[in-house]
């Protein structure tokens, strides 16, 4: 769709100075003043319909190309993450790949992947549109992704990004019922842009580089526009941060009573089941001193031999291993064109290259084997023969798939000598677009047109090492007499150093994964004015829209066929296509008359029919009041919907590793030793009654979901009540500009595509004995928990509400320069979910909390607050970032937090203004984030705090 070449939109508020929010109507206040056609009708994003941009009717938030520039953030998206109304969502700070599993809605993991998520609505139901049209969605070889990779688009190509607050399915479709993030780029430059910066932690690490090319030739009927960008992150460790030590905040070794260290320790754990005769003290074992390269000796009094006890000692602390910020790389290329055809009819084309290389890590592989291991594969049946020249116990540790009992639980080895698990993205991205748009008349009145063709096209492809094949291990411990050709005897029992390369090369793999989507998008729109009423012309705006989509996910075939150590994936592909229309009409009803400078409504309609067998028929309404001239009231009701995505409906089975404790284990601190109902409930869901199961709290559960085809698409509603007080007696006195907007939102969504918490599953089964919940619960003879099950459903609604509070204003020049003043906050009011359980359903308030998995957290309050001072050729900011507490579900409270950001910049009017040299500090106070105990990132949210440390940048521009 044609956006047009006006660049100061209507809106709440437009992004500077590193979150600055200056609401649009005062920019275009600004603006008017100097634009050659004053109050040019335009389309906004927010309406189909040309307007006046002083009366958007919805709230938009704008951040053009300098805004970004001056936040010295590489990342479109942690600039867009930064604002008060977004949720975060994924990004580079997120680590979780393969080693903790898939999310449950079949998207994959994202590794690399940034997103944006408006109103904690989950960035699945935030519509991210480029110059109007949709784009390629994300891949990064681990699932089918239902959201766009913000990282694929060069940030040197925006010109500005538009960010709608409100739901409007009617005139954009499926996914906008949180809002709409439009990124219009250029098409026009003229001259040379380029930019480079360097940025690094106090710690040193960390290092970014960040550089920009763009050239631009602009004739009197023809644009060209050629760059390219190129963006280097480096890594932070956990390691090198005093937050992520240990599995717990806090916490300065693994006999700390809180667990959260591994029971797949470097000199490996041996857990017998009770009955077994050679059952040592203490029920598990680990070698006394390793290596242990022979066979060893076996006493089963623990008195002698090569084998003691197994302590929480031994447990192994996995966190030193993992990333605060992930390492990637990306570089692309990009060209726009612009060709005036005749006076009335224009062609645009525009092309983008983009790749990305990263990678997540994760401490050496845990191999687990045994019938309690969890794998859920053929791990969990592997029997280690007695004639295995490493087993010193004189039996085979029967796994019980022979119809045999048991003899052992399982045993947990940390492969120390396969190296860290690395998983390394490849990701390339390709888009196209082409559009003709031009202008006609009929009679006196004038028509808007335009024909647009997107493509796209994302490919990933994964590498991890350190996997090992099951088969072999199967085999390696099974009877010597199997280990035939190039089998080699696996010792399991020697701790750290005992495996051999030899044992590795047999028994060990490189891992390939693949993932790929396209998508074909073809519209076309017509817009004017219908007739004249007294008050104005009848606006009308329609348009057809035929999509297509295609998305697969194919893991390594030793990973399809079940035999890998970490986390099971199948292969998964499914397409769609859909097509759809709509209609948007404006009639204005007062105008120029006592107590109503403007009285207008407008509403809209869109019908969606999706081969997957979806429909859907949306309708918006929309009334606007200037009482006087000062003062814009406005009101808005908005239906809403999102089709089933496609690793929603035709994504495998797969699984995620949660980090939820069970309350079934009989350990210090659970529900098993606290409370007779819970020990009745697990003893009714497979918990041995005595007690003997007693697994360490603040380890890791697994969960089971999956695609399905049953799913219907989610609906939503969403209430708008809005003012913008921006008074004209400020103007030409003491400010250039001055506002003060506040808008108050209730969004409900209804059939939201989920599955249940497994943390609200267990609960529910262990403290309630809800049958639902239990029957959802899988668990081991031993009453070790196997998974916990959770398909995909339609199981509920989310309830979310709060208020949007914008004030801003900026100085007249004067003798000390120009200065300016910016706060904008989020009130959040309400934040619930709601689904079934066996006896109706419950509803759980996430307000003021954190949830821990997946990593959100829920401040009530959420604030930016910019300070700006610029005179002659310096520029200076300083950025305040305020988020309020939250508490865990544990009761553990995360205190307030406030960050800030200073910068410094000079443009010399004697290099003709052509170069600008800019010095930035990001937390510049030093912040740490909150410490989390149920987190799943390195003991903090990452989608809602910033990597601990000052980050510092240099950067120079040239314009010429």
């Amino acid at each position: 769709m044609k956006t047009g070449n006006f660049h100061l939109h209507c809106s709440i508020a437009a992004l500077t100075l590193g979150a600055l929010v200056v609401p649009a109507t005062v920019q275009a206040q600004d603006a008017e003043a100097a634009a050659t056609t004053p109050g040019e009708a335009i389309v906004v994003t927010g309406s189909r319909i040309r307007q006046n941009p002083l009366d958007n009717p919805s709230p938009v938030v704008v951040l053009d190309s300098a805004s970004i520039a001056k936040t010295g953030l590489s990342s479109v998206a942690d600039v867009l993450q930064r604002l008060p109304s977004a949720a975060g969502g994924l990004n580079t700070k997120v680590n979780n790949s393969g080693n903790i599993g898939n999310p449950q809605d079949g998207g994959g993991v994202g590794a690399g992947t940034s997103e944006i998520d408006l109103r904690y609505l989950l960035a699945k139901r935030t519509l991210v549109l480029v110059d109007g049209m949709r784009y390629v969605n994300a891949t990064a070889a681990s699932g089918i992704p239902s959201t766009v990779d913000l990282n694929t688009i060069p940030a040197n190509q925006i010109e500005r990004i538009e960010v709608l607050q409100s739901g409007q399915s009617p005139l954009y479709g499926s996914d906008a019922i949180a809002g709409v993030v439009n990124i219009i780029t250029k098409s026009e430059q003229d001259g040379l842009r380029a930019s480079g910066q360097f940025g690094t932690y106090r710690q040193g690490d960390g290092h970014t580089q960040d550089y920009n090319v763009s050239y631009g030739i602009k004739g009197p009927t023809t644009s060209v526009v050629l760059g390219a960008s190129y963006v280097k992150q480096g890594k932070v460790s956990t390691a090198d941060r005093d937050l992520s030590q240990f599995p717990n905040p806090g916490q300065t070794s693994c006999l700390d009573p809180r667990g959260g260290c591994s029971s797949a320790a470097v000199n490996g754990r041996i857990v017998f089941n009770p009955g077994n005769p050679s059952l040592p003290a203490g029920g598990s074992v680990t070698v006394r001193d390793a290596p242990l390269m022979g066979q060893g000796t076996y006493d089963p009094t623990l008195t002698g031999g090569d084998f003691r006890a197994f302590t929480a000692a031994d447990r192994f602390n996995f966190s030193p291993y993992n990333y605060f910020l992930t390492p990637s790389e990306r570089y692309g290329f990009w060209g726009s064109a612009k060709q005036e055809l005749s006076s009335n009819v224009t062609f645009r084309a525009k092309l983008v290259y983009n790749r990305r290389n990263s990678q997540n890590q994760a401490a050496f592989l845990p191999l687990f084997i045994g019938p309690d291991a969890g794998n859920g594969n053929l791990l969990d049946t592997v029997s280690i023969d007695a004639t295995n020249p490493y087993n010193p116990f004189g039996i085979t540790l029967n796994s019980g798939t022979n119809g045999q009992p048991a003899t052992y639980s399982f045993i947990g080895r940390r492969l120390v000598e396969a190296g860290q698990r690395t998983y390394t993205q490849h990701v390339d991205t390709m888009t196209a677009n082409a559009s003709l748009d031009g202008s006609f008349h009929v009679g006196s009145r004038k028509f808007y047109w335009d024909v647009n063709a997107a493509f796209g096209w994302n490919d990933a492809k994964q590498t991890f090492t350190g996997n090992v094949n099951a088969a072999r291990v199967a085999q390696a411990l099974g009877p010597l007499a199997d280990c035939t050709g190039d089998c080699v005897p696996l010792n399991i029992f020697g701790g750290a150093g005992s495996i051999t390369q030899a044992m590795l090369d047999y028994i060990s793999f490189t891992e390939h994964d693949r993932s790929s989507q396209s998508m074909q998008d073809y519209t076309a729109n017509l817009s004017g004015d219908l007739f004249d009423l007294p008050a104005g012309p009848v606006g009308f705006a329609m348009g057809y829209e035929h999509r297509y989509q295609h998305g697969s996910f194919t893991p390594d075939p030793v990973i399809q066929a079940g035999l890998g150590a970490d986390i099971p994936a199948q292969a998964a592909s499914g397409s769609y296509n859909t097509d759809e229309v709509y209609a948007e009409v404006r009639v204005p009803l007062l105008k120029d008359t006592p107590f109503f400078e403007l009285l207008e409504a407008d509403g809209a309609v869109r019908h969606s029919d999706y081969s997957t067998g979806s429909k859907s028929t949306t309708f918006t309404a929309t009334g606007l009041w200037k009482p006087v001239s000062d003062l814009l009231l406005r009101a808005s009701y908005a239906e809403g919907f999102r089709a089933p995505a496609i690793g929603e409906l035709f994504g495998a089975q797969s699984r995620a590793d949660a980090p939820i404790d069970d309350p079934c284990t009989n350990v210090t601190g659970s529900g098993w030793q606290s409370s007779a109902t819970i020990r009745t409930n697990c003893i009714a869901n497979g918990v041995p009654a005595d007690g003997s199961y007693q697994e360490p709290l603040g380890g890791q559960i697994g969960t089971l979901t999956g695609g399905n085809q049953n799913l219907k698409p989610e609906t939503s509603t969403t209430w708008l009540f809005g003012a913008v007080y921006s008074p004209a007696w400020a103007r030409g006195g003491f400010a250039r500009s001055l506002s003060l907007e506040v808008n108050y939102y209730d969004i409900t969504v209804d059939g939201a595509i989920s599955a249940i918490n497994p943390q609200v599953t267990l609960a529910r089964c262990a403290e309630l004995g809800d049958t639902a919940a239990c029957d959802n619960v899988v668990r081991t003879g031993s009453g070790r928990i196997a998974s916990v099950l959770g398909l995909l459903q339609n199981i509920g609604s989310i309830r979310t509400r709060g208020l949007d509070v914008s004030f801003n204003y900026s100085s007249p020049a004067t003798d000390l320069g120009t200065f300016g003043l910016s706060v904008n906050a989020n009130h959040l009011m309400k934040y619930t979910e709601s689904f079934p359980t066996g006896t109706g359903s419950t509803t759980i308030s996430y307000k003021d909390t954190t949830r821990g998995f997946p990593d959100q957290s829920y401040p009530e309050w959420k604030a930016t607050s910019i300070l700006s001072w610029s005179i002659g050729g310096f520029d200076s900011s300083f950025t305040g970032r305020y988020i309020k507490g939250v508490t865990e579900g544990d009761g553990h409270k995360l205190g307030d937090r406030f960050y800030g950001d200073v910068q410094l910049s000079y443009t010399p009017s004697f290099m003709d203004s052509a170069f600008t040299f800019t010095l930035g500090v990001n937390n510049v106070f030093d912040t740490d984030p909150p410490a989390c105990n149920t987190c799943t990132g390195p003991n903090y949210d990452p989608t809602t705090y910033d990597v601990p440390g000052q980050f510092g940048y240099l950067r120079i521009g040239v314009r010429m």
